[in-house]
């Protein structure tokens, strides 16, 4: 049997001029969208390095986990200038999401991951829809009760569960969540949904060292990228009305849901 535990250096695309302009330019639109949506990027990041660089799936995913640490770093300072982060709230998220994705790697060989996709799918188009009936104002804060506490632990543990099963970023489910469940501003919600990838990107983006599952070169390329627009996306999040940021997220989800349902065809088609 030949020794497949370093099958990705052969499989990493070869340093060129290319490769690192696409880099750059996929750093560049992933962290204008994480600034302005609070959300890491990934779903940005993994297809397009699958597509335009060749990465093999997990590869591209573990890359972009660690292109994700700086991004999100960059996105919560500019966040928390004007004190929209909710620090210990994202402190718990975090910690319930790294219980949630141990249960969701545990899970995955036991369920459909047809079926989980649909549900997914369905959940964001409910998100999308209350989207355009709830207006988060932008005065509201995510105050620490003993209700809001166990439920923000609980939504850690769901977001960190649904990323072990699909592979999803905290923030497609953690920013709605704080909007239509917590009734928090949308600025707090995508500061507060940055500060809590943080933690758990370098947690995932430790294990991917160790099983040769980053590419260092392309995260560090990217990651710096993303660093450059990240203040921007997050600058025209504060700029634009409630509703109109709304529109917005919709529109994003819509692709993220796209993006998972041809998952969930292709993934019946193989069966």
């Amino acid at each position: 049997m030949p020794d497949l535990s370093f099958v990705h250096a052969d499989t990493r695309p070869p340093r060129s001029a290319r490769f690192f302009l696409v880099c750059i330019g996929v750093g560049l639109l992933a962290g204008l969208m994480s600034g302005l949506f609070g959300v890491g990027g990934g779903t940005v990041i993994v297809p397009l390095l699958v597509l335009l660089l060749g990465f093999d799936q997990r590869f591209a995913a573990g890359t972009s986990l660690a292109a994700i640490v700086p991004t999100a770093t960059v996105g919560v300072i500019t966040y928390a200038v004007d004190g929209h982060v909710a620090w210990i709230p994202a402190l718990i998220l975090a910690a319930g999401a790294v219980v949630g994705a141990q249960i969701g790697t545990w899970l995955l060989p036991k369920l459909s991951q047809t079926a989980l996709r649909w549900a997914f799918v369905a959940f964001l188009l409910v998100v999308i829809v209350s989207l355009y009936f709830v207006i988060p104002s932008r005065e509201a804060e995510l105050v620490l009760t003993w209700i809001t506490g166990p439920g923000l632990a609980v939504l850690g543990v769901v977001t960190g569960i649904l990323a072990g099963l699909l592979g999803v970023g905290g923030g497609i489910i953690v920013v709605p969540a704080l909007l239509l469940l917590f009734g928090t501003s949308d600025l707090i919600a995508k500061g507060t949904s940055l500060l809590m990838m943080i933690p758990t990107a370098i947690s995932g983006t430790v294990g991917n060292l160790r099983r040769s599952n980053v590419d260092l070169a392309a995260a560090a390329c990217v990651g710096l990228a993303a660093c450059a627009t990240t203040a921007l996306g997050a600058q025209i999040a504060k700029g634009v009305d409630p509703f109109v940021a709304n529109v917005l997220f919709s529109i994003f989800l819509v692709f993220i849901a796209s993006q998972i349902a041809v998952k969930a065809v292709r993934g019946r088609h193989q069966r």
